[in-house]
């Protein structure tokens, strides 16, 4: 876990900010608050040299009111029971926001992949996938790709369960490749809709996204292409991003694509030509017009908020802001879109992938980015309502709200049962 700020608390105390403003029942929304149950399993697993490791691993199912559960699994060594109940439940506020008919769960084994070899990670996930196997499939919950993961984990997880289950199921895990049943566009769905939600807002707010400058925190798979599709699709200048070796800036602006070859020539942004080095501290308080965190959780807390120059926020990466940090930027009139609209791309694309292996029929990437443009542009004009009828602080309850009467109507709907 980043920092000292507990990210489920963090979680609870959003729900708390939002239920303020609707009528909910107490018993009801201390359901609302807590997972429906989490798996936690130590992992034997014989490494290349013969021995034997053990690995902690989790699966938190939160809430399944509106579908399957449907969440990453991430490795690496701060997975904890407090951050999978976290983005667990996150999720499942997430798929309410942009009303797609998924529940929502979160897995994470304790591991840094980077100590392994190739046979090594697949013997971990595919030890993994047997552990998960009763409890998850199609209709039951649904893995995704999330840090350190992708699509050849994906492709392990739908093999073994497959093997074990001597069937064939391609909807038990998505974010697979293209030759395992992988939708076209879901590489670049989270950063895709980073790039909607910070374009949308922009429009909202009456201004020039054509003009803005952008720093990105974290250079992974969703800051590099929202780095990219921001300068590429709005013509924002991107004048700073940062990895963890380090972060650049050049306040002219770069070609973020170029900077992307660069990281995978040499392992790390920094040294890119005509450009300083910066802390990512440095980063995240430059004078920008819209700063994307696009790390891990908690990156900015209250006392990082009070520097903080950006005018707005759009959080690619899941809670990158603490409850203190956002009632800061909250004060200053920073407008902060949250990441579970900002990131939703990736489960909405994740289920256009669901539902093309339900139909064995493919769509083309033309057709899953139309679909994925449509599904946050009208979960951003839902945002907004809702910001303007609650006459709410800052967007983040405002989405919230949306979220929440939407798992409340469900579970209304299906009833209490026994």
């Amino acid at each position: 876990m980043t920092g000292e700020t507990n990210p489920f608390e963090s979680l609870q105390e959003q729900l708390d900010d939002a239920a303020a403003y609707i009528d909910l029942d107490d018993g009801l929304l201390r359901r609302l608050k807590n997972p429906e149950r989490i798996l936690e399993t130590n992992l034997t697993v014989r490494m290349d040299d013969g021995r034997l490791e053990t690995f902690r691993a989790y699966r938190s199912q939160f809430n399944g009111d509106r579908g399957p559960y449907k969440g990453g699994i991430r490795y690496h060594p701060d997975v904890n029971r407090a951050e999978v109940k976290a983005l667990s439940g996150w999720m499942v506020y997430k798929t309410a926001t942009v009303d797609i008919p998924y529940g929502g769960g979160k897995g994470g084994i304790v591991v840094d992949p980077s100590e392994l070899s190739a046979t090594e990670l697949e013997r971990l996930t595919r030890a993994f996938t047997k552990e998960l196997r009763p409890f998850v499939g199609a209709d039951k919950d649904i893995p995704a790709p999330d840090v350190n993961t992708g699509q050849r984990e994906m492709n392990w997880i739908k093999n073994t369960y497959e093997t074990l289950e001597n069937t064939t199921e391609p909807g038990v895990v998505t974010g697979k490749s293209l030759d395992s049943g992988g939708s076209e566009g879901r590489v670049e769905a989270t950063g895709r809709s980073t790039m909607l939600t910070a374009r949308e807002a922009f429009d909202y707010l009456d201004r020039d996204i054509g003009d803005a400058t952008v720093a990105v925190q974290g250079y992974g798979n969703a800051g590099a292409i929202a780095a990219r599709m921001l300068a590429e699709e709005t013509g924002a200048t991107v004048v700073a991003v940062s990895d963890s070796s380090g972060a650049i800036h050049d306040p002219d602006g770069f070609d973020p694509a170029d900077v992307r070859e660069h990281k995978r020539d040499t392992g790390s942004v920094v040294g890119y030509e005509g450009t300083e080095e910066l802390t990512n501290e440095e980063l995240l308080t430059l004078d920008v017009d819209l700063l994307v965190p696009a790390a891990l959780q908690n990156a900015i807390d209250a006392d990082l908020a009070e520097s903080v120059q950006a005018d707005m926020i759009v959080e690619a990466a899941n809670g990158p802001l603490t409850p203190d940090a956002d009632d800061v930027l909250t004060e200053r009139d920073v407008a902060v879109l949250p990441d579970i609209l900002a990131n939703a791309g990736g489960v909405t694309v994740s289920y256009f992938e669901w539902v093309q292996n339900r139909q064995r029929f493919g769509w083309t990437e033309a057709r899953v980015n139309d679909e994925l443009e449509r599904v946050i542009t009208d979960a951003f004009d839902g945002l907004t309502e809702a910001y303007e009828t609650y006459d709410v602080p800052n967007f983040r309850t405002a989405a919230y709200i949306v979220a929440l009467k939407r798992v409340i109507a469900a579970h209304a709907e299906s009833g209490t049962w026994p």
